[in-house]
């Protein structure tokens, strides 16, 4: 029904993405940002609003939440009440808030690295001590493999209120966290009194068919109560630049001071961001269904193409639509600058805490991503 393999140029729109390279040719497959148009059915709905011609300020309509109340019963078997739902600019506002909103100044914040970077910049502008737990990391006969260090991690908690910042899933090593990797951490968080804020913004870009995201708060009513869910259609539906996400908290005395620290610093969520957030949730899922069948064969072809070429070992990711790329044994000092020189724009893995890996995003159409793998293969064997 749709076609994922038209390529739209955006090299002369305001796509930072794109405008990164102006001018050059190089491949920009680095932000988590997709170059597919997004669903009819968001487009129509923001056209829709826009020929009402009035755009006032906006605030989310009872149809909308009810849309997400039954997106998350319809997807996850979780039962949440609408006042648990807090609307927000974008998710990374939402990060900070919960730094904030959480602990205090002096008290830790905790989280697994490698990981997005705002999970370790959100801390440290909350002027809250960072503490970095590094993911365990195994080669296995099916690829690498990334699992919490639950040992670690408990060692790491400090004095006062710890907060856990989780990826979930993971990005930059696309791991699916199976439920009882969760329960362990459901454990440590209800042992130490931990406040779990769970970035769950892939949580509808699962690849693998057999497995299925599991809301950290669906845990229990236990875990509801000590949990932040930040969720948004942004990255399933490529809307980012509309600027909408949500909060999920069951805690009404923890939803209330974040709602507290938003107060007259957080904007309001954008009034077409909210358009194409109920839209994308009632009716994006046949685009998302065909939008996955793509993101798995465009993650086979990265896979072999690159994995165990010329030194080069790659996560298989089980959800998102990023690789990440091992370089180490390549003997490549800077591979972000070697593939950047190499006509391919990449993410650099020092930005996620792991020097020597980089990150493709392979949410692209075929031709463009078989270019880029073709510049990446010759780069590696003309070194």
């Amino acid at each position: 029904m749709f076609d994922f393999d038209k390529v739209v140029d955006r090299s002369q729109s305001d796509s930072n993405k794109w405008r990164k390279y102006a001018g050059k040719d190089v491949l920009p497959l680095w932000v988590a940002d997709m170059d597919f148009p997004s669903p009819p059915a968001i487009i129509d709905a923001l056209r829709e609003r826009l020929e009402h011609g009035v755009f006032g300020y906006p605030e989310a309509t009872p149809e909308l939440v009810m849309t997400l109340v039954n997106a998350m019963v319809r997807e996850y078997n979780w039962q949440i009440s609408p006042e648990w739902l807090v609307p927000l600019p974008g998710l990374v506002v939402g990060l900070n808030v919960a730094c904030r909103a959480t602990g205090g100044a002096h008290d830790p914040v905790l989280t697994a690295t490698p990981v997005y970077p705002p999970f370790m910049s959100a801390p440290v502008l909350s002027q809250r001590p960072l503490v970095r737990v590094p993911l365990l990391e195994a080669d296995r006969a099916d690829g690498t493999h990334w699992a919490w260090d639950i040992d670690r991690l408990v060692s790491s908690l400090g004095p006062g209120q710890n907060t856990l910042m989780l990826c979930h899933p993971h990005n930059p090593v696309g791991r699916v966290w199976r439920t009882e990797e969760l329960q362990q951490l459901a454990a440590v968080a209800e042992r130490h009194d931990l406040t779990v804020v769970s970035d769950e913004i892939h949580c509808d870009l699962i690849l693998d068919k057999e497995l299925k995201h599991v809301p950290f708060a669906a845990l229990s009513p236990e875990m509801a109560q000590r949990t932040i869910t930040l969720m948004a259609p942004s990255k399933t539906w490529n809307v980012p630049g509309l600027g909408a996400s949500f909060a999920i908290i069951a805690n009404p005395e923890l939803r209330k001071r974040f709602t507290d620290v938003m107060r007259g610093i957080v904007p309001h969520t954008n009034l077409f961001g909210y358009v194409a957030c109920e839209a994308a949730y009632r009716d994006g899922g046949p685009w998302r269904a065909e939008l996955l069948d793509v993101l798995r064969r465009n993650r086979d072809l990265v896979m072999s193409e690159l994995d165990g070429f010329e030194g080069v070992r790659v996560t298989r990711p089980e959800a998102t639509y990023l690789a990440w790329i091992d370089c180490r044994a390549t003997g490549i000092d800077n591979p972000f600058q070697f593939f950047e020189a190499a006509g391919v724009g990449l993410s650099d893995g020092v930005d996620f805490g792991l020097r020597g890996f980089v990150r493709l995003n392979f949410g692209c159409p075929l031709s463009t991503l078989q270019e880029a793998l073709k510049r990446m293969r010759k780069a590696l064997s003309e070194r």
